[in-house]
């Protein structure tokens, strides 16, 4: 069973480029082309950008964007005119298909100046932008995430760029420093590797952290087992609840849940006191430790979209599948374990509120039982919807965690 999770997103020019090494992408082919021009390869590094027309060195106010950062994706800016740049996500990295994730640094402004940035190339028509969801902005005085207000962000089809849909906003700097703006609020690896060490550095006596395994660039796959120290002995049954989230680098929202999730299961809450006296919980927090830094919206480091690749995941190709995919499959035909529930997090593009997608069964048994917990859930939590809740058996989920 599965949990998906939605918060609620040829022209005169002389610039002066430098591009990070990290990535080298496919060019775009097919018709999601915005237009020949339309190649990137890695994000932009303090690419100084100059207005049309405008000869001699970088001025105060000539605009500097920078996303050479950790799970930073920016590919390219094309000045429409002074006050107006023309935006290009980064493709996922060996994918060109999918542009939708963007967090980029701007710097070099003057205060008080006034632009109109547009995102013009997104692989995906529909979006929650079509329903009010802004991207969000912070600065260095402001390190608090915000999102953009609504009344000022439009989502159109151009007839500047032959009826494509990009994402428009204004917006003016007050402060001369550095701003920061991101599709939706960004959940860093680095950050859940911080906030593990923090656990980790508490010594809580139902907490065990372990390397599961690496990603292909030798990145942590973690494993987090929750529960109280009698569970967890020799030949003691288990009832094992199974989380995973972040398959998808671009929806940073399951980080968050799943940081909500380990932040009360290790809380001295009455109700966390008393799960962990009867459930096993494992929890691995990012099974795209890849994707996530290097700023993709879907794929890996190689181009794969692992929520396609649970059928049969390569211990080369998609190692972090394949491990925990192992780890279940043993606890799943071991003597000595129940394996109760297995949730996947996601977060969804196009569909509001909290919502889960699960299998159909032949067995009433199992049918039953999996409709016990989403009914809960829409009775409990306000946000969640039963409408969007659906359970199926269709060829275009194959390969997913839950099949």
């Amino acid at each position: 069973m599965k949990i998906s999770i939605q918060v609620q997103i040829k022209q005169h020019r002389r610039i002066s480029t430098s591009r990070s090494p990290l990535f080298d992408n496919e060019t775009e082919t097919g018709e999601d082309v915005i237009d020949d021009q339309d190649t990137m390869v890695g994000n932009v590094t303090n690419l100084q950008v100059l207005p049309p027309y405008h000869y001699g060195p970088a001025e105060k106010g000539h605009l500097c964007f920078d996303a050479a950062f950790e799970s930073g994706n920016l590919g390219r800016v094309s000045p429409v005119s002074d006050e107006e740049f023309d935006l290009f996500i980064r493709p996922d990295t060996c994918n060109a298909r999918y542009r939708v994730w963007f967090y980029f640094s701007v710097s070099n402004m003057l205060k008080g100046q006034r632009v109109i940035f547009n995102i013009v190339n997104f692989s995906k028509t529909k979006s929650l932008f079509r329903e009010g969801m802004t991207p969000v902005v912070k600065s260095a005085s402001r390190p608090k995430w915000q999102r953009l207000p609504s009344k000022q962000c439009f989502y159109y089809r151009s007839p500047r760029k032959q009826g494509e849909y990009i994402f428009t906003f204004p917006f003016v700097f007050d402060v001369d420093e550095l701003y920061y703006f991101a599709y939706c609020f960004p959940y860093t690896y680095t950050e859940l590797q911080a906030y593990l060490d923090v656990l980790e550095s508490q010594n809580l006596p139902y907490l065990r952290r372990e390397l599961l395994g690496v990603s292909v660039q030798q990145r942590r796959l973690d494993l987090l087992t929750i529960s109280h120290p009698a569970n967890l002995a020799d030949h003691v049954q288990q009832r094992v609840v199974f989380f995973t989230a972040r398959v998808h680098p671009g929806e940073t929202p399951a980080s968050f849940i799943c940081h909500g999730v380990i932040q009360f299961l290790v809380s001295q809450h009455s109700l966390a006191i008393l799960l962990r006296k009867y459930i096993v919980f494992k929890i691995v927090p990012i099974l795209n430790p890849d994707g996530v830094y290097l700023g993709n919206y879907r794929c890996s480091l190689m181009g794969y979209d692992l929520n396609r690749q649970w059928t049969d995941p390569s211990p080369w190709a998609h190692p972090t599948l394949h491990t925990t995919k192992s780890l279940l499959t043993s606890l799943d035909t071991s003597q000595n374990v129940d394996l109760d529930f297995y949730v996947d997090i996601h977060a969804h593009s196009t569909l509001m509120n909290a919502f889960m997608f699960g299998n159909t069964f032949d067995e009433g048994s199992r049918v039953e039982q999996q409709s016990v917990f989403p009914k809960l859930l829409s009775m409990n939590v306000e946000d969640f919807s039963m409408g969007n809740t659906c359970f199926n058996r269709d060829q275009i989920k194959s390969g997913t965690s839950r099949r």
